[in-house]
């Protein structure tokens, strides 16, 4: 069962701990990304990119455009994955009729 994930090849896994906390312990600016996000991200790994970034000084901006193209190369690549299986189910052999 896929759930509210939709038709994806990206892994999915199991979260310890309590996301909507997480979530909520986010800055406003991460959580409003978060919120508008195409895919399901973690919160937790939202934050350690963030966190990572701000120790490094980057901007805010400079943070949530990264946090696009990461979610813009992740998308491609499931699009590749998903394209690539469709095609194939077209390909296939149906049934003969006679």
């Amino acid at each position: 069962m896929t759930r509210n994930l939709g038709d994806t090849t990206l892994k999915r896994r199991r979260r310890a701990g309590d996301p909507m906390r997480t979530f909520d312990d986010l800055p406003p600016a991460l959580r409003r990304w978060l919120a508008e996000a195409s895919m399901p991200w973690s919160p937790a790994s939202c934050r350690r990119i963030w966190q990572q970034a701000r120790s490094r000084g980057e901007p805010v901006e400079a943070i949530l455009a990264r946090l696009d193209r990461a979610e813009a190369r992740m998308l491609a690549s499931d699009d590749r994955h998903l394209s690539g299986k469709r095609s194939e189910r077209r390909m296939a052999p149906g049934p003969r009729r006679s």
